[in-house]
Order: C-alpha cells, then structure tokens, then sequence
C-alpha cells in the first residue's frame, strides 16, 4: 500500500533501491546517505608524521566476525618493514582476534583500543596513514554504508575496502577495493600504499574532496531539500484503492 501511494522515495543505498524496485517500486527515487560528517570537525591532520614514523593502517567499528578483522590481521601479517596497527571498538571478536594477532606474531604492531569517544575520533583517524574496512557479506547481512570510510576520507586518509554492499558505492575512485575475504589482495592495496608516498597524498585529496562533495552534513540536508521540492513541484498521482 506504501509503494502504491506515496510521492517518493528516499534510500540509503543501492540496495536499497534494488528492494524497492524488485518490491514494484517505479516511483521517484533517490539514493542518499541519512547521516553525513562536519567537515570542520575531521579534518586531515596539521603537521606531517615524522619521516621515520611506521606505516600506520587503523580499523574502526564492532568487532564482530562479518566485519572481517580477520582478514585485516592475515593480511598486516604478511607485510614487511616499520608498521603498526591500531584496532578501534569492541566486540565479541576482540579476544580471538587478540589470539590471532599472538598466533600470527604481530601482538606487539598491534594495538586494541576499547570504544574511543566520538569527540576524539577526527584526531586517531587523522593519525593514520590507511584505513582498512574489510566487512565480508553474510547470508542475512551485508555493509550497508561504512560510515568510518567517509570519517577517514574527511581526514584525508585513504581508505581500502571489501566489495560488501555499499563499500565500492561510498569510496568511488577515491580509495582501492578489494575481494571481500582476500587477504592477499588486501596486502597488496595495504603494501602498495606503504611503499608511495604519492599515492597516499593523491588518495587522500580525492577522498577529502569526495567527501566534500556527496557526504558532508550540509551538502545531505541541501540535497535531501532538494528532493522534497522536486516531489512538491510534481502534481498528486492518482489515488489507488486498496
């Protein structure tokens, strides 16, 4: 009765719009995220870590089995030279993946922080010379945005994602994507941005400029108001019975 009758319809992914069409949807329709970051608040840090600083690679969020740290760990294991990892959040994970890190023999590159405050996020995401997440789909589950992807793009930080759900959607050409579960390919995007330099600098300017684009708070609002008018500007469909 809902697709039936309202004037519009606002998702939050493509997925969703998939949902929707395959439900019978034809109505208008447009794909927006409902939450954004304050520019002013992530922001890409003010000095430059020292020259001989380890290569930094963070994860934000649950750690829960779908988010894949697993991978991220398997992954990091393989790398060579000065790194370090800095696990952020909680969850019923935290103790394997701990065992993980002891069983592959990177405990002491890797560090688990409990649930940081929000207030101090912009600051740890700055920090880091990578952001990895490696969410895998599950039958009943998949990455519905990755709301630390855009965090980490509006502190000018490159990002690497899975191919779960709205991962590729969110980061675009600003970032690297992987096979969701291939460890090796994420070692390869995690090696590749250890090794240049450059790279990261080029990643990290589309990825704050991305941001700045499609996700920032107020460009949401405005693009959000935008839609309303449109629908307002349309004359009423015809009412269905039922």
């Amino acid at each position: 009765w809902v697709l039936a009758h309202v004037s519009g319809a606002l998702v939050g992914n493509q997925a969703a719009a998939s949902v929707l069409h395959a439900k019978g949807y034809a109505g208008p329709l447009r794909v927006l995220p409902q939450f954004g970051v304050d520019p002013d608040l992530y922001r890409p840090a003010p000095t430059a870590p020292p020259p001989d600083a380890p290569f930094s690679i963070g994860y934000a969020g649950r750690l829960v089995p779908e988010k894949g740290v697993d991978t991220l760990l398997e992954a990091a294991a393989g790398l060579s030279g000065a790194w370090r990892l800095q696990i952020y959040g909680s969850g019923p994970a935290r103790d394997a993946l701990r065992q993980q890190t002891i069983a592959l023999g990177i405990s002491d590159r890797t560090r688990f922080y409990d649930q940081v405050p929000s207030s101090e996020m912009p600051a740890h995401l700055a920090g880091l010379d990578a952001l990895a997440l490696p969410s895998r789909t599950r039958p009943n589950w998949m990455e519905q945005f990755g709301r630390v992807l855009i965090e980490a793009m509006a502190c000018g930080v490159p990002v690497i994602g899975s191919s779960s759900g709205e991962i590729p959607n969110v980061i675009g050409e600003a970032g690297l994507i992987f096979a969701e579960g291939d460890a090796l390919a994420l070692r390869r995007h995690l090696a590749r941005l250890q090794a240049d330099a450059a790279l990261r600098r080029t990643l990290a300017t589309a990825g704050r400029a991305r941001v700045l684009a499609q996700y920032t708070q107020a460009q949401i609002a405005a693009e959000t108001a935008d839609f309303y008018r449109e629908l307002c500007a349309q004359p009423a469909p015809p009412r269905r019975r039922g």
